[in-house]
């Protein structure tokens, strides 16, 4: 016999905003009722928990697991800020870190660069003890939109006035979030509630999390970034993740249209159990690609290091170059000097033995100030990262 799941559909609340009345949709707090049936997931839940395991272990192969945390939260900061619509690159991102970024990608790598603010901030406040809650909410709302195209947009204050989605009104809107006041404030303190509900594990959790928010659609602007930044935050909150190297927006991005779908059939149908099942796939399939890459770029280091090695006596300092560039791979001399405590000339030389060596190719063609890319590491974090066409 087929479960009612009506009672999950959110009711309809006829609200008055620009001059127009329209139906605003209030969703039912969680968790579902009635409950979840997750007995035909418990595979997938069980290779999706099994695929976090080894993504989350995956630090142990590598070198050094900062420089392979340092890339991915900046891939995941890019990919979800694509969804929204941006087109920089990763390497716009980080040669907007060295001062270099193109001017006409200037506001879409400031977005990107902001979610990497906002996710450091977020772990930092987690790990000091601070609660997953609605301050954290705003103050990472806060981080995520201070800067850029979102500084209008009342960072890390909840809406005082109706959004939507899709459309350019309210009146012809694809779907309108609960209207502000009230009908908002109670959705949000139900919410807040939910983030330390016990009854399902961490990670059906971010799933259910995930929609809610994205329904709630608590800010004016930032709301789909920041409610996939709170996937990882609670899974690294939680300890399912000892650091922040799921990038589910790579999946999001692929299935773009299927997972905007979902969203929609868990408000109009009720059907949390086809939107979980859509997101353990996604966990499933990103965990892998995080594994394979970890491997790709352990054989890239190995490898490289083996030709630097052959040099002889130039060796020690390309090597010291070589590891600095798998900390930032882009980078100018002026830079390397400084960290590496070496003379501008020395490093000079080992930037022209790499360029010799097909390791790093020099990107800017100017004379002075002059930025070189480790240019096989960034092809293997590319991969995906391609802007969606507008």
């Amino acid at each position: 016999m087929a479960v009612d799941l009506t009672p999950r559909i959110g009711k309809p609340v006829v609200t008055s905003t620009t001059g127009e009345v329209v139906r605003a949709y209030v969703p039912q707090p969680l968790p579902p009722q009635p409950p979840l049936d997750l007995g035909r997931l418990i595979d997938l839940i069980e290779r999706a928990n099994q695929s976090l395991g080894r993504l989350d272990g995956i630090a142990t192969i590598l070198p050094s697991p900062s420089l392979f945390i340092y890339m991915y939260l900046r891939k995941e900061a890019l990919l979800s800020s694509q969804i929204e619509g941006t087109q920089s690159s990763l390497s716009d991102l980080l040669m907007f870190e060295n001062d270099d970024a193109p001017i006409a990608l200037l506001d879409d790598v400031r977005e990107v660069s902001n979610y990497v603010a906002a996710m450091h901030h977020g772990l930092k406040r987690l790990a000091d003890g601070f609660p997953m809650s609605l301050r954290l909410i705003r103050e990472l709302h806060q981080e995520l939109m201070l800067k850029g195209r979102g500084s209008t947009k009342l960072p890390g204050e909840f809406r005082h006035s109706q959004n939507w989605i899709g459309g350019t009104r309210p009146g012809n809107a694809r779907f309108v979030p609960p209207p502000p006041g009230q009908a908002l404030e109670t959705c949000l303190s139900e919410f807040e509630r939910f983030l330390h509900y016990p009854t399902y594990s961490p990670l059906i959790r971010s799933a259910l999390m995930h929609v809610q928010f994205e329904t709630i659609h608590p800010f004016l602007d930032g709301n789909g970034r920041l409610g996939r930044l709170l996937i990882t935050l609670l899974l690294c909150d939680e300890k399912v993740l000892a650091e922040p190297i799921l990038y589910l927006s790579l999946y999001f991005k692929t299935h773009r249209t299927r997972y905007y779908e979902l969203l929609q059939i868990v408000r109009d149908q009720g059907d949390w159990e086809a939107w979980i099942e859509f997101f353990l796939h996604g966990v499933i399939e990103t965990s892998k690609q995080g594994v394979a890459t970890a491997k790709q770029l352990q054989t890239l280091f190995r490898d490289d290091a083996a030709k630097i090695t052959e040099l002889g006596r130039p060796a020690a300092s390309a090597l010291r170059v070589h590891i600095e560039l798998q900390r930032t791979p882009i980078l100018p001399v002026l830079e390397l000097a400084k960290r590496l405590q070496l003379s501008q000339p020395t490093i000079q030389k080992s930037i022209e033995h790499l360029l010799n060596l097909d390791i790093v190719t020099e990107i800017t063609g100017k004379r002075w100030r002059r930025l070189y890319r480790y240019q096989r590491y960034l092809d293997i974090l590319d991969q995906g990262t391609e802007p969606i066409p507008r």
